[in-house]
């Protein structure tokens, strides 16, 4: 019973880290906390569940059709929103606020366009896998298989490739990047379109599983900055292990109490490491001069 609970929150874990490697993709580049993120975590599952319900297009078009529409529309908070007031040198606060304006207008958009109740993209009855005494559902085989491969490509895409290398320079040092002659706009635009295709994809994965509410994006979003900060501010790959620990605590905690608790061990295990350790098991001190 033990490893069906811990394999359910190794699962849980994958897609945490999805959302945490979406969310610090903008926030190691720009230090914007990027609250918008569970805005658009809602609007892509209700893209998923549009296209697939409404339109009739097969489940894996309707899931590229709203990664996609995400990315775009993440790009497009960049460029209407963040970037006008970064050129007005506007205060980290004050982009965090615009942030959540920009969930709260999302959200409720959506709300007014698909109602409050909770919707499914697949009502039928689930094939399941049995490995021993693990079972898996089709959904939780999906995304094991789906949201590791990605978390490998992105590993080796950040560490191997020049795109990977331009991601971690301009984390370190927007300035010194800007002097050797990189193109910072164009370096953020990239970084936007591809945290929206992370957080797009988390939500695609969950949505196909257990469905979605207009109100599920804030949750997810804060356990994916809990899964980052365990991981390592001013880390992105370490966010992985940071959302696996997380994903798997959180079961065993839904095992041996109520799952009632799974934000209150979600909470405590954050503020035992801001106490021990407050840059995460891979994070570091940086030095300010």
């Amino acid at each position: 019973m033990i490893g069906q609970f811990i394999v359910n929150g190794l699962i849980t874990g994958i897609l945490y880290s999805l959302l945490a490697i979406g969310f610090a993709l903008v926030y190691n580049t720009t230090r914007i906390f990027h609250i918008a993120a569970a805005g658009l975590y809602v609007v892509a599952a209700y893209a998923l569940w549009f296209f697939y319900i409404q339109f009739q297009c097969p489940l894996f078009a309707s899931a590229i059709i709203s990664i996609i529409l995400t990315m775009f529309l993440s790009w497009g908070i960049e460029m209407a929103v963040y970037r006008p007031l970064k050129k007005r040198d506007s205060s980290l606060n004050v982009m965090m606020i615009a942030s959540i304006g920009v969930m709260t207008i999302l959200v409720n958009v959506i709300a007014l366009a698909f109602g409050h109740e909770a919707k499914f993209v697949n009502t039928a009855i689930q094939r399941t896998f049995d490995f021993g005494n693990i079972i898996l559902t089709t959904p939780q085989t999906w995304q094991l298989i789906v949201g590791t491969s990605v978390l490998v490509v992105c590993v080796l895409v950040l560490k191997y490739t020049g795109l990977g290398r331009r991601i971690r320079a301009i984390s370190e040092d927007e300035v010194l990047y800007s002097t050797l002659g990189y193109n910072v706009n164009k370096s953020r635009n990239v970084v936007f379109a591809v945290s929206g295709a992370f957080i797009a994809l988390a939500s695609c994965l969950s949505a196909y599983d257990v469905g979605m509410g207009s109100d599920v994006g804030m949750n997810f979003l804060i356990n994916a900055m809990v899964a980052m900060m365990i991981g390592g501010m001013g880390r992105i790959a370490p966010c992985i292990a940071g959302g696996i620990i997380l994903g798997i605590l959180q079961s065993l905690a839904v095992s041996q109490i109520a799952a009632s608790w799974q934000n209150a061990v979600t909470f405590t295990i954050l503020l035992i490491l801001l106490f021990v350790r407050p840059q995460g098991i891979a994070g570091y001190k940086k030095r300010i001069i």
